[in-house]
């Protein structure tokens, strides 16, 4: 996902008003082997803890469980992170598939399968969805989605361990945190709800809600495989009340309701000497040729300039804007108040960058939240060997770009005026490939999954935003920032409507927290710290939303045995 939801102080917080992380203790000693070696504080040392007074007996017991067993569940996310599945390569996929299955096989779910869903709609095969059941005779069934696939490793040298160690480090505030390839997105979260669901069941012998699980490998390609999983399989997910998305809390510790989600829409463009008609026609030719020979990579470059503003923050593309909805009262409203709370410097340290777009808070957090982009994510072709030298003339070059959008904008008609803008522009000749789209899906909060998210973020003493009746892609508050394939499963207003399935309420959140998704050094809070639970504060509250949403917790303010 990427998916990284953006908000203050919302779900996964990537870039607010969180505390500044220092760089990893590069002396750490690599990932244990044994469960015994490693020593894990499951408080870790923060400063909250959950109140046990509102936990009924049953829950006590798992939290003793988690706790006890830690270290165990820190090596099982340890192993998962040496498993590559790199979904753009296929590296380690078919593996990863059946790991996963493997996994819900082990928690005892009844029916598991991994489909393979074959090609596409775009032309590309899809990479296998894994689907499994856990029938506990419960009165309600939750969806629980993932993605098992992870971005590439793009920069090795960046990465102060190995990217698929799986190494504890310490890094401040936090005296381990967990380095790999898919710590955060979304191994780190993921496996802690796995883990939780493990303790349960060890503790008690069955879960309080019935589970379907249904994972992707594709959610870094556009999520093609798991749309035409969905076109061709809605009965899997009959009988399901709501859907829980993983998620964690902000690096200041708060938490959110995710569930919505903005749109993307993902295309290539390629310009070639054989379809321009001019420079090299059938490969690459020497570099002395420049003198005398005209270059597609020179015209593709003055192609892209034609579609942004000169500090290539804004589209020159006809008509891109249109559809876009004004914001509400109430959501200005919660920019301002966020906004009060941002530090720009610290929000732009966490993220990695020098500075944002604009100085000011309030208009940083409207762009990240709800705001549109055209990005460069990749360019390639002719002479891509670093350092050194030799002369290429090359005959074709690709750029991959993702739009970002939001209601009521749809993907397909932004890549139709994208053709039409290069038609007008004289650049007739350059091959527009759309790649994938994820429509936006707008949701609420304020429903029984919702509530129950809420009544978890009381117990474990989570400072959080009010449930929101709303239906915005921001589902209650949580922010655009990220897109995910809730289009698929919600039940509000979806950009485009492409299966049968009628759709649940969803939610995202939870405990814990990691950064840096697709970036060197992604990361994954092992040990909390201050206001933020470390990996067993983490499956705790994956446990508590479970019993809370069966109706096995008291209300707040009422005590337990």
């Amino acid at each position: 996902m990427r998916r990284v939801f953006v908000a203050v102080p919302i779900l996964l917080l990537a870039a607010a008003c969180g505390s500044q992380s220092s760089a990893p203790d590069e002396t750490s000693a690599p990932a244990s082997s044994a469960a015994d070696q490693l020593g894990i504080r499951p408080a870790g040392d923060t400063e909250i803890q959950p109140d046990m007074s509102q936990v009924p007996p049953d829950l006590q017991k798992v939290y003793a469980h988690i706790d006890e067993n830690i270290d165990e569940h820190v090596v099982a996310l340890q192993k998962w992170i040496q498993q590559p599945s790199i979904s753009n390569s296929g590296e380690g996929i078919p593996e990863s598939a059946e790991m996963v299955k493997g996994f819900f096989d082990e928690l005892g779910c009844q029916q598991t399968q991994v489909y393979d869903v074959g090609v596409t709609e775009y032309g590309s095969p899809g990479n296998p969805v894994v689907y499994a059941k856990c029938d506990e005779g419960a009165e309600k069934t939750v969806v629980i989605y993932w993605m098992y696939d992870t971005m590439p490793v793009t920069q090795p040298d960046a990465w102060t361990s190995p990217p698929f160690e799986a190494r504890l480090v310490e890094q401040g505030p936090y005296k381990k945190v967990l380095i790999g390839r898919g710590a955060t997105n979304s191994k780190g979260p993921q496996m802690s709800q796995l883990n939780a669901l493990r303790s349960i069941k060890k503790v008690h012998g069955k879960l309080p809600v019935n589970i379907i699980f249904v994972a992707e490998g594709d959610e870094e390609r556009m999520d093609i495989g798991l749309r035409k999983f969905m076109k061709e399989h809605p009965e899997l997910l009959d009988g399901a009340d709501a859907m829980l998305l993983f998620g964690s809390q902000s690096p200041s510790g708060s938490g959110g309701y995710g569930g919505g989600s903005e749109g993307c829409v993902y295309v290539e463009l390629t310009t070639s000497g054989t379809a321009w008609g001019r420079g090299p026609t059938v490969s690459d030719i020497h570099g002395s040729n420049k003198r005398s020979v005209d270059s597609p990579a020179w015209r593709h470059i003055k192609m892209l300039a034609s579609l942004v503003s000169d500090d290539g923050n804004t589209p020159l593309i006809d008509g891109f804007f249109e559809g876009m909805k004004p914001l509400s009262g109430e959501v200005i409203a919660d920019l301002k108040e966020a906004a009060a709370r941002t530090d720009l410097k610290v929000a732009a340290e966490n993220v990695g960058v020098a500075r944002y777009i604009s100085e000011d808070p309030f208009t940083m957090l409207r762009m990240q939240r709800y705001g549109t982009s055209f990005n460069l994510d990749g360019i390639w072709g002719g002479n891509m060997y670093a350092g050194g030298a030799g002369a290429i003339l090359p005959n074709k070059i690709t750029s991959k770009h993702n739009f970002r959008y939001i209601p009521d904008m749809k993907g397909p008609d932004i890549v139709k005026k994208l053709r039409a803008q290069l038609d007008k522009n004289g650049y007739k000749d350059v091959e527009v490939k759309m790649i994938g789209d994820v429509p936006w899906a707008k949701m609420n909060s304020d429903h029984e999954i919702g509530r129950a998210m809420k009544r978890t973020y009381e117990i474990l003493n989570i400072s959080h935003s009010e449930l929101r009746s709303d239906w915005g892609i921001g589902g209650g508050g949580a922010a655009a920032g990220g897109y995910w394939p809730a289009y698929l499963f919600g039940n509000g207003e979806v950009g485009e409507k492409v299966s049968p399935f009628a759709g649940v309420p969803i939610v995202g959140g939870g405990a814990g927290h990691g950064g840096r998704a697709h970036a060197a050094n992604e990361y994954y809070v092992i040990e909390g710290a201050g206001k933020v639970y470390g990996m067993a504060g983490a499956e705790k509250a994956v446990a508590t939303l479970m019993y809370a949403f069966a109706g096995k917790v008291p209300a707040k303010g009422a005590t337990t045995n």
